[in-house]
């Protein structure tokens, strides 16, 4: 067994535990692929800028998952890596100055380490062309690449002459969705859409053969179709049994919350309470079901924790509105056509006997008093200040869509301004990303002692592509609180 294989653990049990590694994806040039036409179909609202994204945006966020996971990487190398030929080579896979770092894991790169076995490679080849529907004569042409082409071809679906074969798959950016580290499990994820059925397929192959992952195979948990799924109705949702990551939240070391949301059905969340309870992961499970609509999307995009007393919310999803017999309208429409948000709890050892809040924010409440011992008050901080229509316009630029580095110590885009405002009114410092970057690496600022401080990064481009850093980061080991 490697050093690499001896050092790698897998634990998760909170959302706020000092993040030490995760699983990432950089922007890949599939993402400057995406055409309007097809925009919506590969889960896009909007046409992205590779290289602003590339170099403006994303590039701080990768270099502050350094200072913070990998500083020996990156202090005192910041101005040679600034320098352009080795900025495009310190973020390029399988390049030979790539950071290659074992605790800010980049998917391409531990696809092309992977690819290295003639065996996988042939099987990952077939698959891929299985489901992409390629001609066997290409099947064979691919199995012949390099690991590091083929790596590229899978995840943006173009051939080195700049040929598209099939599909990008821009949304490997939002590694979050494609699975959930729970305590030392790995939940992988059933997409609700075709867009991401190829990164899905990618994630299995890595998780059950990548060698930092051997020693937890027998951790990886998938999601089982219910009995005789085929004879169910074709694309009806009602029938599917479909769950994204973005779903699932690890809240305490006994405790997963999962959202039932436009991708994620009830026959997903109850596949996935049998799974993790027959498994013996945790004790309990609580469903949110928020409404099935594309602003909202995934649990994550509504709330995240900030502290163990400390979460942003969007108030309209932290208090659904209660049912008034005098208004005419909740005897009009049927209850499950209301906009509304329920949270039902469920305990492994009390089957039959679920446990209802009244609303997500009394859920909040309990996680942080009884799951977590906070021995403050809960504090909520709302999506725009709570401000109509700041409130919707910055929960749709993904100001509750936040990732915590450590307990208070979150990062979030620098354009939802009302929601920094709440932050501000809460206590907290907010710091610009590229000042933070100097002050890390000039020492003035320690990344061990920061305490209760929003980090703003650049979002222009990034915020188009409806996803926050919670989105674009897979958690693989966090500390204990």
């Amino acid at each position: 067994m490697s050093k690499q294989q001896q050092d790698f653990k897998v634990n998760v049990n909170t959302e706020i535990g000092r993040l030490r590694k995760l699983l990432i994806h950089s922007p890949d040039s599939g993402l400057g692929k995406v055409v309007p036409s097809k925009a919506q179909d590969w889960l896009f609202e909007d046409i992205v800028h590779l290289d602003t994204i590339r170099k403006g945006e994303y590039d701080y966020y990768l270099k502050l998952l350094m200072y913070f996971l990998d500083p020996e990487k990156i202090k005192g190398k910041l101005a040679a890596i600034d320098s352009e030929e080795a900025n495009r080579n310190f973020y390029k896979p399988g390049h030979k100055e790539f950071h290659n770092s074992n605790s800010v894991l980049e998917i391409q790169q531990l696809l092309i380490e992977m690819l290295e076995s003639e065996s996988i490679k042939k099987k990952l080849v077939s698959a891929v062309c299985a489901i992409e529907g390629c001609t066997y004569k290409l099947q064979l042409q691919l199995a012949e690449m390099d690991p590091k082409e083929l790596a590229e071809l899978c995840i943006s679906g173009t051939m080195a002459n700049d040929t598209m074969i099939f599909a990008p798959i821009p949304n490997l950016i939002f590694t979050r969705d494609v699975g959930t580290t729970i305590n030392n499990f790995i939940l992988l994820n059933k997409p609700a859409k075709k867009a991401r059925a190829r990164e899905t397929l990618l994630m299995r192959y890595l998780f059950f053969n990548h060698p930092v992952f051997e020693a937890y195979r027998n951790n990886i948990l998938e999601i089982p179709d219910v009995t005789m799924h085929f004879l169910r109705p074709g694309d009806e949702p009602s029938f599917s049994t479909t769950l994204e990551g973005g779903d699932v939240m690890m809240v305490s070391p006994n405790h997963v919350l999962i959202g039932c949301s436009e991708r994620t059905s009830e026959h997903g969340a109850n596949e996935a309470i049998k799974l993790l309870f027959e498994q013996n992961v945790v004790e309990k499970v609580t469903v949110v079901k928020i409404p099935a609509k594309r602003d909202y999307m995934h649990l994550d995009t509504v709330f995240t924790q900030v502290k163990r007393n400390t979460w942003v919310i969007l108030n309209s999803i932290a208090h659904s509105p209660k049912f008034n017999a005098d208004e005419p309208i909740n005897f009009l429409k049927e209850p499950e056509k209301l906009e509304a948000t329920t949270a039902i709890q469920f305990h492994k050892d009390k089957p039959g006997e679920p446990k209802y809040f009244e609303h997500v924010e009394a859920l909040l409440d309990d996680i942080s008093r009884n799951d977590l011992h906070s021995t403050e008050p809960t504090k909520i901080i709302y999506s725009g200040n709570n401000t109509f229509p700041y409130d919707s316009r910055e929960q749709w630029t993904d100001s509750c869509n936040l990732l915590a580095l450590k307990e208070g110590v979150v990062v979030g885009y620098d354009r939802n301004d009302k929601t920094v405002d709440a932050f501000k009114a809460e206590g907290f410092n907010v710091v610009d990303v590229k000042d933070l970057i100097q002050d890390l690496e000039s020492g003035k600022v320690d990344a061990n002692t920061m305490t209760d401080t929003l980090i703003l990064m650049p979002s222009a481009e990034l915020s188009r592509a409806r996803g926050g850093f919670h989105c674009m980061s897979l958690p693989i080991l966090r500390d204990n609180l």
